[in-house]
């Protein structure tokens, strides 16, 4: 068991006060994880332009205080009651879509969609009590995406950390919490190219790569990256390169 298993840690963490102002980083506390819940040490993250874009909000109202992240890697820290398929020491990353395991979504062959821990920007607090386990001098800060990894430590309901082997490099798989298993799954699981398909990705940044390495392992023939293009919707001609 871990020495800080129970107790309240004090870690540092990004902070987003307001909207569009510099993320803070700031000495807060982290709550023992409840019921169901995990605590995760935190070791490298990855930028996902939705972090960027919750950040920089316009026309909404999210909750601020939060500490925002969702794309990172780490090592389970302690687990909260009921939790049996992790354990300490156990390297892990946070997935914002998790799935709680027992509703229909979740065992259906078509969806993974889950019904409990689908994503809610809208959440800044833990299902099992409504609280948050973020805390500065007392205010509470909210959750993001259920993960908030821009912390030393974090606090996921237990659907939502996946154990991996721990000879995967950590400063590496950080991006397949989020950009890489976007841009794959949409590619193997959705599109479903055959062998010998030609096939076409828009946008090569990250999600774009993934896809494009989804296409290569499922035996396209050709792949096209386009990273400029333009679409005539009356012509339906693509211009690209």
């Amino acid at each position: 068991m871990s020495a800080t298993a129970g107790k309240v840690i004090k870690c540092r963490a990004a902070v987003a006060w307001e909207p569009e102002k510099p993320l803070s980083i700031e000495n807060i506390e982290v709550a023992p994880p409840g019921k169901g819940e995990v605590r995760l040490k935190i070791l490298f993250n990855s930028l996902c332009r939705t972090d960027v874009y919750w950040w920089d909000v316009k026309g909404q109202n999210p909750l601020f205080p939060r500490i925002l992240g969702h794309e990172a890697s780490g090592i389970v820290e302690s687990v909260g009651e009921g939790v049996t398929h992790l354990k300490p020491g156990d390297h892990a990353l946070p997935i914002f879509t998790g799935e709680c395991g027992e509703c229909k979504y979740c065992k259906s062959e078509e969806s993974n969609l889950c019904e409990v821990l689908r994503i809610n920007s809208d959440r800044g607090v833990m299902l099992s009590d409504g609280k948050t386990r973020f805390s500065k001098n007392g205010q509470p800060i909210y959750h993001f995406l259920g993960t908030s990894t821009f912390s030393e430590y974090t606090v996921l309901h237990a659907g939502c950390v996946a154990k991996i082997n721990p000879a995967a490099p950590l400063d590496k798989v950080c991006v397949v919490s989020c950009g890489f298993c976007t841009g794959f799954g949409a590619t193997v699981n959705v599109a479903k190219p055959k062998p010998n398909d030609t096939v076409a990705v828009f946008g090569l940044g990250a999600v774009g790569l993934a896809a494009c390495e989804g296409a290569r392992v499922s035996g396209a023939s050709r792949i096209i990256g386009l990273i400029y293009f333009l679409v005539d919707l009356n012509s339906q001609t693509i211009w690209g390169h």
